[in-house]
């Protein structure tokens, strides 16, 4: 299964990022925790190219929270300052502030040096699509300053937001980048929700996940679908069809209606009723 999606608005954002660079002091990428390294864009890099940035690991809460401290220290090898967020309770947000002195220290000594003084800290927020960007910034104006929605691209042009006085932050779309290296990244990306269901096999994307979560998370499966141990040892096609039969998902003969029952599984993974779930490590 290959999966692309680059409409037009995600190149026309790549542009407007671009533009946008130079009148902004520090870039918050937005990372989803379940999948840290895929949900990077790896063209944000050569985009913000020396501008400080900080990588914030977002929907930390339905993350398993091991493979959240084991991504922590990851990030804190790299050099790259980074905290974990949950937008939903506002976990996390006291960190941006020093994060946010951290990365511009050297910007704020040399303003200091010159007798420039400082009015606001201007903020530039990037992400893939269904990163939670739009419940972000809502969470951190602490108002429904932008549009939210559990699909991708819901936010399609760019917004100045003002936060508290002392922050201005520029929100721009999400941004996928045009050809996915590895089948693997697009197929975490698309787990989330991160690409349009309507362009995918779902009932294929849904027997990839139930293959991942057979070898690592088990028991998740077990607890969510009343699964037996014997169910567990199954091929992944015949463990979604138990699901199917279990959930009353049948159609005319007996048949498991495997459409409905791939977008049940997914659905179940996207709002966190499988449980806390990571779907790579460092």
């Amino acid at each position: 299964m290959e999966l692309q999606w680059f409409p037009g608005h995600m190149a026309k954002t790549r542009r407007m990022i671009s533009e946008n660079l130079k009148l902004v002091d520090v870039v918050i990428e937005l990372l989803d925790a379940r999948l840290p390294l895929s949900s990077r864009n790896p063209e944000i890099d050569n985009i913000v190219g020396s501008k400080p940035r900080i990588a914030v690991l977002n929907k930390c809460d339905i993350a398993d929270d091991t493979a959240n401290k084991l991504w922590l220290d990851w990030f804190e090898k790299k050099n790259i300052t980074a905290f974990l967020a949950d937008s939903r309770s506002g976990y996390g947000f006291s960190a941006l502030s020093p994060a946010i002195d951290k990365v511009l220290e050297e910007k704020f000594e040399r303003d200091r040096a010159k007798g420039i003084k400082r009015h606001s800290v201007k903020m530039m927020i990037v992400g893939i699509p269904n990163v939670g960007k739009s419940s972000f910034i809502n969470r951190l104006s602490a108002r429904s300053a932008a549009k939210t929605g559990d699909r991708p691209g819901v936010t399609t042009a760019k917004q100045w937001i003002r936060i508290a006085g002392k922050y201005e932050l520029l929100d721009t779309p999400g941004i996928l980048w045009p050809k996915f290296e590895s089948p693997e990244c697009a197929r975490r990306i698309a787990f989330t929700g991160g690409i349009k269901d309507e362009i995918m096999d779902v009932e294929e994307l849904a027997f990839y996940l139930v293959g991942f979560l057979r070898e690592n998370y088990p028991q998740n499966l077990i607890d969510r679908y009343k699964l037996s141990d014997a169910d567990i040892e199954l091929e992944s096609w015949d463990i979604v069809e138990v699901i199917g039969r279990k959930r009353g998902a049948v159609i005319s003969g007996g048949e498991i209606d495997m459409h409905r029952t791939s977008m049940l599984i997914l659905d179940d993974f996207r709002s966190a009723k499988l449980g806390k779930i990571t779907l790579e490590l460092p």
